[in-house]
């Protein structure tokens, strides 16, 4: 069910927020009037970032490390029981095409953890708070146009991104009959440093943050494209997937969230 949020009095963590799109998302919510948790995993540039953002609250936190997404949810609990709006923006790229990965595995474990593992864990500690109070909610997770169309240059950093568009869908389906709605961010290239500073190109970062801020505000759109990613091709490209799960997503009986918080089975 769509609920309007007022972001006025809304409650935001924003993951990897120290710069790029997080830290673009953290302005317009704070000027919205939300009030603003981010995090990042460097403490020093997080810091700088609270000096920019004036009004916003920090927490320093590696999303690869579960551990720190335990201490990360405890934190929220305590000082942020309101939360109704969570945006899983963490991430990194490894620009590496597989013929030339010779990496420790422990590095590309570090990719596959912040991309993946870290959402899909950091959703499941949250879910019982935004599902506790009866404010409508938002989970939104950030993939990629790689997600749909892989990227030669960044496979894991692509494999990812599509594990999590998947895991969104099902996500937004155990989640139909709450008030906690679940959209899919779908960025192309943005110009941040996401890749490093050598690969600074793409979209500029305040126009793509813009369309993507005044979408999310509409709260009419479960996935959320930009430039080359909302582009008829692109979104044609998606409409058999979409009726194929709607028509295949009941063959088996699943538990699902429920409005009061609790499960129910479908």
């Amino acid at each position: 069910m769509t609920v309007p949020i007022d972001l006025r009095a809304a409650s935001v963590l924003i993951t990897g927020a120290s710069a790029g799109i997080g830290h673009a998302l953290a302005e317009r919510f704070l000027a919205a009037g939300s009030r603003v948790l981010i995090t990042g995993r460097n403490a020093e540039r997080l810091g700088a970032a609270r000096e920019q953002l004036k009004g916003v609250d920090i927490f320093a936190s590696d999303i690869s490390d579960p551990e720190a997404r335990e201490r990360l949810a405890a934190h929220i609990r305590q000082t942020l029981p309101g939360l109704n709006i969570v945006i899983n923006n963490a991430g990194i790229q490894r620009r590496v095409s597989l013929a030339a990965d010779d990496a420790p595995w422990s590095e590309r474990q570090t990719e596959i953890d912040t991309l993946l593992s870290g959402p899909v864990h950091l959703n499941h500690l949250l879910l019982p708070i935004l599902l506790a109070h009866e404010r409508p909610g938002l989970i939104a997770n950030v993939t990629s146009g790689g997600a749909y169309i892989p990227q030669p240059f960044a496979p894991i950093y692509s494999a990812c991104k599509a594990a999590l568009h998947s895991y969104t869908v099902n996500l937004r389906h155990a989640l139909a009959h709450t008030r906690c709605r679940v959209v899919e961010i779908i960025p192309p290239a943005v110009k941040t440093a996401l890749a490093g500073p050598a690969a600074n190109h793409g979209a500029p970062l305040d126009d793509f943050s813009d369309a993507i801020f005044l979408a999310l505000s509409a709260g009419d759109a479960d996935e959320i494209g930009y430039g080359m990613t909302d582009t008829a091709m692109f979104n044609e490209a998606k409409i058999v997937y979409r009726s194929l799960f709607e028509t295949l997503s009941t063959r088996f009986p699943i538990t699902v969230y429920s409005e009061d918080g609790g499960r129910d089975e479908e």
